[in-house]
Formats: structure tokens, sequence, C-alpha cells
């Protein structure tokens, strides 16, 4: 009878364990990435007795707690570091000791040196982008953005405008010239102005010449850009220069900036063959300009998409991918070692990871501007806490029992 004690006391050392699981569960409902543990209890060696086939077990061994890496649910933040992974795999983050460890929480930051960092200031690791392009296939590093970069100007090289110029016009008359400015590009970011000056010459049939302001050029010249005529039929539409002609060249050289001289085509049609350039008999307009110059411009934001891609947004409306983030599956994640920081260890029994894209070779998938939730079940924890609170009720009212026998054995004796 007296190892009813050991056993009983094995009882309330097992579920103090338990309760300290489902305390520590609770304590993380609220934890980013936290994956949940279970309780599992296991059975002592039991004694036979005597002879015969009976046995008594001596209780309950140690207990163990099993992490369930189940998907916690996913929800939109304002962060613009924040990711989320939806589906298997781990963030791989560097520790300053060199430690290469794992994570779900991708509430990233980033440091004033541009290091994509987890909270607690691990560098997240994956590619930096060249020229805009990521390597997947390369060795992942620490990922940094480029927070002064400036992202080169390029120069125009093709314009259009839209515009229609009044059928009804006279000419000489203030009707039968029409003045528009569109706006290009120097290989150095600088803007010009330019202007496209149409004159009626006959009835359907137009003079244009294209001018730049003196201030633009290092020496000022009374001579157009470019100069010609332009005639259109019946229904409004040009005829000359034709759909099938090249399109007009517009030649600046000698900008007062230092730029490389310019070589702009004016495409008075667009893609499909339609004149941009029209007469009808209404006031004159442009209801539209293009140009595929871009100024040079800085970065003004920096944000992870869909895919763990870093995109950097430029102050010229430009964007371009500067990183982005790796993907690592483990096929038994279960046994690395939860370190704190919401950061896994691996331990001998680890499987060597995967390393990857997100979305790749059975990765899951990332879920930018987003967090994973705590897999905490508070309903789930509640029910676990009562349910152990009576077991440790139920091993200490065995001690009672025991000892109350104990003493009337005693009493027998006396």
């Amino acid at each position: 009878m007296f190892t009813v004690f050991n056993t009983a006391l094995s009882g309330l050392s097992a579920n103090s364990t338990a309760i300290d699981i489902v305390g520590n569960n609770l304590a993380n409902l609220n934890t980013t990435g936290y994956k949940a543990d279970t309780v599992e209890f296991q059975d002592l060696m039991s004694q036979q007795l005597g002879t015969s086939s009976a046995q008594v077990g001596l209780g309950v061994g140690g207990v163990q707690s099993v992490r369930q890496f189940t998907q916690g649910s996913i929800t939109q933040t304002t962060g613009a570091y924040d990711a989320a992974i939806q589906g298997n795999g781990f963030f791989v983050v560097h520790a300053a000791d060199g430690q290469t460890l794992y994570t779900r929480a991708g509430n990233f930051t980033l440091s004033p040196t541009g290091h994509l960092q987890t909270a607690t200031g691990e560098n997240v690791q994956g590619w930096n982008a060249v020229g805009g392009v990521v390597n997947p296939n390369s060795t992942v590093g620490d990922i940094v953005v480029p927070i002064s970069g400036v992202t080169p100007a390029t120069a125009t090289a093709n314009m259009s405008a839209t515009v229609n110029l009044n059928a009804g016009g006279t000419v000489g008359g203030a009707d039968g010239t029409y003045s528009a400015p569109i706006q290009v590009v120097d290989a150095q970011g600088g803007t010009h102005t330019l202007t496209m000056t149409f004159t009626k010459t006959d009835s359907n049939k137009w003079d244009y010449a294209i001018t730049i302001p003196d201030a633009d050029l290092k020496t000022a010249s009374t001579t157009p850009l470019a100069k010609g005529s332009l005639t259109f039929d019946g229904t409004g539409q040009l005829t000359t220069p034709a759909a099938t002609d090249p399109p007009i060249s517009v030649s600046i050289t000698g900008l007062a900036d230092g730029a490389t001289d310019l070589k702009i085509n004016w495409n008075l049609f667009n893609s499909s063959g339609t004149s941009l350039v029209t007469q009808f008999t209404q006031a004159n307009g442009v209801s539209a300009t293009s140009q595929d110059g871009v100024a040079a411009g800085q970065i003004t934001k920096v944000g992870v998409s869909n895919g763990g891609l870093l995109v950097a947004t430029y102050s010229n409306g430009q964007s371009a991918t500067v990183g982005q983030i790796a993907l690592a599956t483990i096929e038994n994640p279960g046994s690395m070692l939860a370190i704190g920081n919401n950061n896994l260890q691996p331990t001998s029994s680890t499987s060597a990871p995967a390393i990857g894209a997100s979305g790749t070779s059975g990765r899951g998938d990332i879920v930018g501007q987003s967090l994973e939730g705590s897999t905490v079940d508070i309903a789930t924890e509640f029910t676990n806490l009562i349910t152990f609170q009576r077991s440790y009720q139920a091993n200490s009212r065995v001690i009672t029992t025991a000892d109350q026998m104990t003493q009337d054995l005693i009493s027998l004796i006396r």
C-alpha cells in the first residue's frame, strides 16, 4: 500500500507540469506566430503481484509538451514590413551570435542601416535584388534595403499628343493657330517643356513646328526642333504623314544642363494605327500627352508584398523589387527548441532545412502586410485547465485516503 504515495505524487507532479504548459499557452494567447503546446502523459512500468498475471501500475511518467504546428489565423495589418506564412515553412533569421534560427513571427522592422530585422533584432534572410531582379537560386543572406537608393533617370525616347485642330479655323485667323506644351526628360533627369505649334495653311492642311525655350540650350536657336505639314481627309483623319510612315524625329542638341542630346520620336498614331491628331469642327485642344522619360527618384516607401517581395516606391512614381524573403521547410519541426523571442533553434534531431522562395516545393505562401496569430484556443485551454485541476485534486485525495488508512492500521496495532 505504501507505493500508493509515490503513485499519487507522480500524478501530482505530472498535473502540476501540465498546468504549467496550459499557463504558458494562455500567456501567449496574443503572441504573433506562436504555436500552442499540447500535453502528453505516459504511464510507468507496472509491478507484478506474486506469480500471478495481475499487475499494479506505479503511476505516471514525466509530462511531455508537444508543439502543434497548425495554421494560425492571418490578419491584415498596416505594417509595411509585416509578413505572414500561409502554409508550411519558417522565416530564416540570423542572431547576433551567428546562429541560424527559425520563426513564424513576421512582425519585421527596418534598422537604421536598412537591414530587415525581427522585432528583437535578428536579421531576416533572403535575397537582395540586382538591377530589380531577385535570384532565389543563389545563397541567402541578410536582406538590406537601399534606404537612400536612387532610381536613375530615363531619357524620353517617344512622345505623343492627342490633339484636335479646328476644321472650321480660318487661315491667318486666331482659330487657325494653336500651341500645346509637352514635357520631356533628359538623361540627367532634367525636364524641358517643348511647344508644339500648329498653323492652318489651307483647307485640311496645317503646318507644325516644335520648339524649346532658349534658356534650355547653351546657344539659342531660331530653327525649330522639327517642322513639317499635316494633311487630313474629309473625315478629319490624318493622311499625311501616313500610319505606315516612320515617326517624326525631334532632335535636341546642346542642352544647357549638359545632358546628353535627345532624339525623340513623335508618334502621330497609336499602336492600332488610329490617328492621334485629328481635324474636326471643334475648338482646338489637346486632351492628353504622353512620353516615356522618367526623372530620377528617391525611395519614399518600402513594403513587403505577396510572395515575400520587398518593393520600393520612388518619388518619381516608379517602383522596383529590392529583395525577397526566404522560407525554410523542416520535416520534423517539433524537434526544434523554443529559445524565446518567437525563435526556434534546431537540435541534433532536426532534419536539414530546405530553403527557397515562397510558394515553391511545398513551401507556403508569404502574405504581405499581414501577421499570423497565435494558435492558442482559449476555450480548449480553459477546459484543459479544469481537467488537470480535477486530476490534481483526485491525486491529492488518494494521498489523504492512503494516509488515513495508514493511521487506521497503526491504531489497530496499539
